[in-house]
């Protein structure tokens, strides 16, 4: 399993945001381009139905930003282990302060598990991996950064996506100046792209607009949206740690190899006393993120949901076991 990831700004996301991430294509770019590329932008927005006011108040006197260019080109990359990625995401300040937001909202995990059909553990994972349960969502103006990514990168995913935060406004959701995020565009509390927000953000009385950046209860709401769109199976963990014999053929594991859980119980592997009670005949794949002398990880279908979340072994790990001790 690749062990390379991006060691993102606190709370140390592997990638910072929703739903997908576009790689890196930085070119060359001159700040005279940017007034034509402002005019395109705008041109496509229009077609796409936003009004003209909201395009001039979004898009108008526009320039660079040249703290999101900085970030973009100096992006921290490590190789992290488990061992050492897990120490900086799940730690026992962040297990302690989620427990106590998890009983102060049972009432609203039972409605969300009745709705959509998610426990309360990945929404806690993944709540506090993504910004620290709401602290840490950033104060960058999501269109700002989505524009002058657009444009450094020559990328038509951030120009979709500030197309998509303009629709936002355009609707009455968010007005524009609330539109606050990571300097990747990623929104609010889940951390969202403008488009995720459109097609998966809810808001958790069913009355009204979701209101991601300050609503715990809509945060909660989107999360568990989003998991249910993805595929989430009720009652199955995504992951859950092991014990495997000395000698254990690494070779077994990995994300694509999966086998009855009859079957890696013949093989050695051992689930813990706690471990939720499941079929023998359940499919899941054993992965060694720091191989076979380190920590040990049965990984179900709903690994898979987490991973469409943010596409890393070691978020879905973290988010995994972030949420088991919280939930515990």
């Amino acid at each position: 399993m690749k062990r390379r990831t991006l060691l993102a700004t606190a709370p140390l996301a592997a990638l910072p945001l929703a739903g997908a991430f576009a790689p890196a294509t930085a070119r060359a770019a001159q700040p005279a381009d940017f007034s034509g590329f402002l005019a395109g932008l705008s041109n496509r927005a229009r077609q796409q139905g936003v009004p003209d006011s909201i395009v001039t108040q979004a898009l108008g006197g526009l320039a660079p930003d040249s703290r999101v260019i900085h970030l973009d080109s100096h992006q921290p990359e490590f190789t992290l282990t488990w061992a050492q990625y897990s120490a900086r995401v799940v730690t026992q300040a962040r297990i302690k302060d989620g427990h106590a937001k998890e009983l102060a909202l049972r009432p609203i995990f039972a409605n969300l598990r009745r709705r959509f059909g998610v426990d309360a553990a990945p929404m806690m994972g993944i709540w506090g991996i993504e910004t620290d349960f709401g602290v840490i969502q950033g104060n960058f103006q999501v269109i700002d950064s989505l524009a002058t990514l657009a444009w450094f990168r020559n990328s038509t995913f951030f120009a979709n996506e500030a197309i998509a935060a303009m629709k936002i406004a355009a609707r009455g959701d968010a007005p524009l100046p609330g539109l606050i995020g990571s300097w990747a565009g990623a929104m609010g509390q889940p951390q969202f792209m403008p488009s995720v927000y459109l097609t998966t953000a809810v808001n958790y009385s069913g009355q009204g607009t979701p209101n991601i950046w300050t609503s715990v209860p809509d945060t909660l709401a989107s999360i568990a949206n989003y998991l249910n769109k993805s595929h989430w199976i009720p009652g199955l963990p995504s992951s859950e740690p092991v014990l495997i014999p000395a000698g254990f053929n690494a070779g077994l594991a990995g994300r694509d190899h999966r086998l009855p859980l009859a079957r890696w119980r013949q093989l050695g592997v051992h689930r813990l006393a706690d471990a939720a009670i499941l079929p023998p005949t359940t499919e899941a794949s054993l992965l060694l993120p720091d191989g076979p002398t380190g920590a040990a990880y049965l990984a179900y279908a709903n690994f898979t949901s987490i991973r469409r979340y943010n596409p890393s072994d070691l978020y879905a790990l973290a988010v995994g076991e972030l949420g088991r001790l919280i939930a515990a």
